[in-house]
């Protein structure tokens, strides 16, 4: 019995890295549209195909995550609570869901993007992005069990603040030009959005180390 539960056990931690991996895919299939269209020249090209791209790696995470679920309440118990890591894991799933609905709202609303604003923008994902990955590496910490997990924390907090900084200047410049009054709420409520994958990053994090916290208590 006890060697069954191990196996699953195993199990489900080969699946929570395997959705890591997942959520990395889409994070680069959602890169990769916004420099195919966002970010050069609104050319557009492949845009439709990265769109797909993103959305099957976004149906895999939600895929592996069922798995997961379904796995723990039968009492595939790893180390940390049930709660706790299905908590995580749902927190987490927000993140590639993110990255599908901007790349929709760019699409079905056509957002032309401004030149003037297109390094901002740019920086607000990258950073946002970085955030991601930070992240990745925060969660592959706490289920090896390796340290760093607060640093990690203190560096996504400081960059979710630099990306809430870029959002703010962003839609200042938004609210100072001569767009019209439609076009400057579509853009605004497109880099809110996107000011959202570090915020939610960040949430994410806190949670991963409150888990970590529990096991030292």
């Amino acid at each position: 019995m006890f060697k069954f539960l191990f196996k699953k056990e195993q199990h489900v931690q080969k699946l929570i890295f395997e959705y890591l991996d997942t959520m990395k895919l889409c994070q680069d299939s959602f890169l990769k549209a916004l420099q195919s269209c966002l970010f050069n020249g609104a050319l557009c090209e492949n845009f439709d195909f990265f769109i797909k791209q993103t959305h099957k790696f976004e149906s895999k995470a939600d895929d592996i995550n069922d798995e997961i679920n379904n796995l723990m309440y039968g009492k595939a118990l790893i180390p940390d609570s049930r709660g706790d890591i299905l908590g995580l894991l749902g927190a987490m799933d927000e993140i590639p869901d993110l990255f599908e609905r901007i790349l929709y709202m760019i699409q079905t609303q056509r957002l032309i993007v401004p030149e003037f604003l297109i390094e901002d923008i740019r920086d607000l994902i990258r950073i946002s992005l970085e955030c991601c990955d930070l992240l990745a590496r925060q969660a592959t910490a706490l289920f090896e069990k390796t340290e760093g997990i607060r640093a990690l924390l203190n560096t996504i907090d400081t960059n979710e603040s630099h990306c809430d900084h870029i959002e703010r200047r962003i839609i200042t410049k938004i609210f100072e030009s001569d767009m019209n009054p439609l076009q400057k709420l579509q853009i605004k409520d497109l880099i809110v959005e996107m000011g959202d994958i570090s915020d939610e990053a960040d949430r994410v994090s806190r949670r991963i180390n409150i888990i970590s916290m529990k096991r030292r208590v």
